[in-house]
This record gives structure tokens, sequence and C-alpha cells, in this order.
């Protein structure tokens, strides 16, 4: 079967700090990018591997070369260059997945579970599902960002359960999209509680640490998420809020009417014809028995408790302005350092016009 990740090195580089730098291209079915190692990288990818593995992977790993520097012998670059991406390709393309199915593979080459085997799926949804359970915190890069994919997941259900509540016409369709909804907001705030505690137990991590940029893109993705689950917790409050105050009137307008005021049920002395009152043949159980004046005093009630919950109600609109307002300022910080972003982009990119004149000099 033909393995849905394409491995290549097409090239090789030297780097500015003096060693030699080899591109690794990944092509997914829904994405490609590159991944700069150095040698020493590849040994120590190649231990965990045969560790975790239990056995030597099918293709050897180049040795060392101890009396020439591939920075000054282009032919051995080369030769690396070849052998190594021999190395990963047999990997690749072997019958048997057990190298395939380690963190360590993941790892290296920053593969999504999705990529890999069925074992290996199978596994890692294992491992998310006791993260979801205990509330464990993430330590291992690559499933960290599993939890992540995990936690963006429930939190895309429990919206389209939020528009399916409120789109809904019964009492019952309502109550059943809520139930559903809540069930993925707590599934989505397990998850990315995990997430926050790997950050914060960087040194408990099982491979690779992570750079400082890496670690703080993470923490970014993880105040999207917890700002997307409070987003959606409001909403579904105030759409419960909604729904009482909704009820609340319907229940006043069965017990006095649309018009409802004051007046007997019938006119004054002269016995005329009823111009306002009580709605005769909407009675319910809790006025049946009452009087003008006991159905007064429950309109009073039922009234107090709609401006109760037209406070619940105000007080989650205000928090959703808030939220939104909180949203604008982050976007205007994440905008800032997406510029910052593109200017170290650009000086990196004159670093490496000026690598390779040099190279080019060289050669």
């Amino acid at each position: 079967m033909t393995p849905s990740v394409e491995i290549s090195i097409p090239s090789a580089q030297t780097s500015d700090n003096g060693y030699t730098v080899y591109n690794i291209n990944i092509r997914l079915p829904l994405r490609s990018f590159t991944l700069p190692k150095r040698f020493s990288d590849f040994v120590t990818f190649h231990s965990n591997l045969t560790s975790q593995a239990g056995t030597d992977p099918p293709a050897p790993l180049p040795p060392k070369s101890w009396f020439s520097r591939t920075v000054s012998n282009p032919e051995l670059t080369e030769q690396r260059r070849q052998t190594l991406q021999t190395y990963l390709q047999t990997i690749n393309s072997s019958p048997h997945a057990q190298w395939r199915d380690t963190s360590a593979w993941r790892s290296f080459l920053t593969l999504p579970a999705s990529s890999t085997s069925s074992s290996a799926k199978s596994s890692v949804a294992s491992d998310l599902h006791g993260a979801l359970l205990s509330s464990a915190p993430m330590t291992d890069p690559v499933m960290w960002l599993d939890g992540h994919r995990e936690a963006k997941t429930q939190l895309h259900e429990a919206r389209l359960q939020i528009t399916k509540r409120d789109q809904a016409s019964t009492a019952q369709a309502q109550h059943e999209a809520s139930a559903q909804a809540k069930k993925h907001l707590v599934k989505a705030g397990g998850m990315i509680s995990s997430l926050e505690q790997g950050l914060k137990k960087q040194d408990d991590w099982r491979s690779e640490k992570l750079g400082e940029g890496e670690v703080r893109r993470r923490r970014d993705l993880v105040a999207s998420a917890k700002k997307d689950k409070d987003t959606l917790e409001g909403l579904l409050s105030a759409m419960a809020a909604k729904s009482r105050v909704d009820a609340t009137v319907k229940d006043r307008e069965a017990l006095i009417g649309p018009g409802g005021g004051g007046g007997g049920a019938t006119g004054g002395r002269g016995g005329g014809p009823r111009t306002g009152g009580r709605v005769l043949g909407k009675e319910t159980s809790k006025t049946r028995e009452l009087d003008n004046a006991g159905v007064l005093g429950l309109q009073k009630q039922l009234m107090e408790e709609q401006d109760e919950d037209v406070t619940v109600l105000a007080q989650a609109v205000r928090r959703q302005k808030e939220l939104g307002i909180a949203i604008q300022e982050e976007l205007e910080v994440q905008t800032g350092i997406l510029g910052l972003l593109d200017e170290d982009v650009d000086r990196v990119g004159g670093k490496i016009e000026v690598a390779k004149k040099r190279v080019n000099k060289i050669s």
C-alpha cells in the first residue's frame, strides 16, 4: 500500500553556525513542509527509534566521518544526503509498521496521528481518552498537538449543538441539544486543562524539548481554545436565560391574556359586557381557585421572577461584550506578532542569500 507520507531530502546546506543541515521534505495529503535536521539529530533519533521499536530499522544510518567534515567536503555531503534519504524512505515504505508506530518517528518528523498506522491511531486515541478522563498533563510534543486537535473538535461539536438548539422548535429538542453541547464543552475543558498542565511541566516531556518560539505558539493555542470555550459557555447560558424569559411571558399571557388588566369576571354594576380582566376559558390549575386579588398577586410574583431572568440575561450579554473586547485586543496582539515574524523571515531570508553566495564562492 502506498504510504500516506512522502519523504525526501532534496538538498543540504551549511548553516551560519558552521554545520551541515539536511532539508527533509514532508508531503502529507493536505499539506507539505520542510524540516532542517543535523546529522547529530539523526543519530539521536536512530537511538530513540531502536529503543522504542526493540530492533534496528530496516536501513542503516550512515557512519560518522572522523577524518573529514561535510562542511569542507561536498562529495561526503552528497553521499550522506542520499544515504539519509534512503534511511527514512526505507522505514516509511517498510511493510512492518513497528518503527512508524513509535512516538520517536512522529516526533522527529512532526507527523500528526492521522498519518500513522491503525495501531498507532489506536494508541493515540487510547492516550487521549486517558488524558481526557484523568486530566493528566500532555507530556509528549506530538501527542500534545493531537490533544489540541481533539479539543478543537470538541469545541466545534459544541458549536454545532448550540446552533441546533437555536433552531429547535420544541422544548425537548432544545434540552437534548443543550445537554450535548455541555457534554462537548466539558470534554474540551478537560483536554485544554491537560494541554495547559503539559506546557507547565516541560521538564517531564518524554522526547526532545521545544524551542521558546514553539512553546509561545502553543501557549497562544491554549489561550485561544480557552476563549472559544468561555464564549460558547456564555452563549449557551444566555440562550437558556432567554428561554426562561420566554416561558415566563407565555405563562403570564396564559394567566391574564395579552391585554390583561384589572376588573372582575363581569362588568360594572350595570352588568354590561366586560372590557378587560381575566380571560375565560384560559384558566390554569394555579388560577382556577384564585380570585382577582390572588391572580394579581401571582402576576406580581411571575413578573419578579421575569425581572430576575432579565438580570441574568443582561449579565450574560455583558460577559459576551467583555469577551468580544478581549478577543479584539488579542487579535491586535497577534497581528503585531505576525508583523514581527514577517520581519524575522525577511531577515533570515537575507542571511540565507548571503550564505548561499558564500557557498558559491567556496565551491
